[in-house]
């Protein structure tokens, strides 16, 4: 295992760690959900260059684009938990009572 896969594995694995156990706040919980799609994007980057191809170029593209999409429909859903129920923190989140 190269000094890179170790990297990105953990960096992966810690930021899913993050996202299970710690569930205080909604924006941890979004904090770790981009940490996650970051290591995935420098790993599909890195990808191509360590198999010397260039047939994959685009998927780090969609990945990335996926990722902003993700990250501003969390933020949106911030505001408006933030805006409606006073504070981010997920205990006040309950779905029975919609």
């Amino acid at each position: 295992m190269t000094l890179f896969h170790l990297s990105f594995y953990s960096a992966f694995t810690l930021s899913s760690l993050g996202l299970a156990f710690h569930r205080t706040h909604l924006i941890s919980a979004l904090l770790c959900l981009e940490s996650m799609m970051l290591s995935m994007y420098i790993a599909l980057s890195m990808w191509p260059i360590q198999m010397q191809s260039s047939s994959s170029a685009l998927l780090p593209i969609l990945m990335l684009t996926f990722s902003a999409c993700e990250a501003g429909t969390g933020l949106a859903l911030l505001v408006a938990s933030t805006r409606t129920h006073g504070s981010d923190h997920l205990h006040n989140f309950n779905l029975l009572q919609c």
